[in-house]
């Protein structure tokens, strides 16, 4: 039996990059289209969303916010702003109370200008800003503008100088940049000294599973694949009732629609995407309205089945 389309929540364990699950779950599978939702690196834990089959082509679609939770040990800057890298310096961090702390965090809260770490994957003149730094080139990377919708002091322990916290933010956002700048405005240093993800695109750690699981056969992969419709639930839905219409879908044609028959969620723009179903809920694609929101133009349309 062949594996079903959709979102497969892994638990993602330290020192495993998300090449590595994909390649696991293309074997434990024995499927060749699998695809992960977003890179999290090594030493990160936590949720990785793998999409399946035709589930890959609905990646772009899923909502973009994720949540950390994560400790920052003051006091020490390092090459790659986190606990792994090589320490460049060290500095005493001040006596500070909670609420003060927390005052702090408010330089992260919003809409605000992060600069990557020189370890990482941002291109830099056509090459991985890491390998530059790998081979000890110099350049600057440019400050590139990030959403954090939350971010809650949960603890901070001023004997060891560390603080947990629990950040929900956007796409692009690099919890190790926060680590380095906010030991520097406490006038000190920091770097990440752990990180676990507990959602991404939608998902959440309460649905994930452990390849080493599957594995040692304690769980059937298939039994927790998310269908991809379930995956959409925060876009708008088109419903064909018709079999003419669905012909027309299924052969790349755009669609007539009155707007009011929409399934529209709140704060619906025309740019936004709708899924397209039939009555039986099946997924049949995305497609946009067009400006003057007469027509559905397919855009990512299923093959028949």
């Amino acid at each position: 039996m062949g594996p079903k389309d959709g979102f497969l929540v892994i638990n993602k364990d330290k020192g495993c990059t998300s090449h590595d699950c994909v390649k696991k779950i293309r074997q434990l599978l024995n499927t060749k289209k699998v695809g992960h939702t977003g890179t999290l690196d090594p030493e990160v834990t936590g949720t990785l969303p793998i999409a399946i089959g035709s589930a890959t082509r609905f990646i772009q679609y899923l909502p973009q916010g994720k949540t950390y939770i994560g400790q920052i040990k003051l006091g020490i800057r390092t090459s790659t702003d986190d606990i792994h890298g090589k320490i460049i310096h060290q500095k005493d961090w001040p006596k500070i109370n909670n609420n003060q702390l927390d005052q702090y965090l408010d330089n992260f809260r919003g809409t605000i200008q992060q600069i990557p770490p020189k370890v990482s994957s941002i291109h830099v003149n056509g090459e991985r800003a890491y390998k530059k730094s790998f081979k000890n080139e110099k350049f600057e990377l440019a400050p590139r503008e990030v959403k954090i919708d939350e971010l809650t002091l949960m603890n901070w322990d001023q004997i060891k100088g560390i603080i947990e916290i629990k950040i929900k933010c956007s796409a692009g956002t690099y919890i190790r940049s926060i680590a380095r700048d906010l030991g520097e405005f406490l006038n000190s240093e920091g770097c990440l000294l752990q990180l676990k993800r507990i959602s991404a695109c939608g998902f959440h750690e309460q649905n994930s599973i452990k390849i080493s699981d599957m594995e040692e056969g304690k769980n059937n992969a298939r039994d927790f694949i998310i269908p991809t419709i379930s995956a959409l639930n925060h876009i708008s839905t088109l419903v064909l009732n018709k079999e003419e219409e669905i012909n027309f879908w299924q052969t790349g044609r755009a669609i007539k629609v009155d707007i009011h028959y929409l399934n529209i969620i709140e704060a619906f723009d025309y740019k936004n995407p709708i899924k397209v179903i039939d009555e039986r809920k099946k997924l049949l694609g995305i497609g946009f309205l067009n400006q003057d929101q007469t027509n559905i133009n397919p855009k990512l349309v299923l093959n028949a089945k």
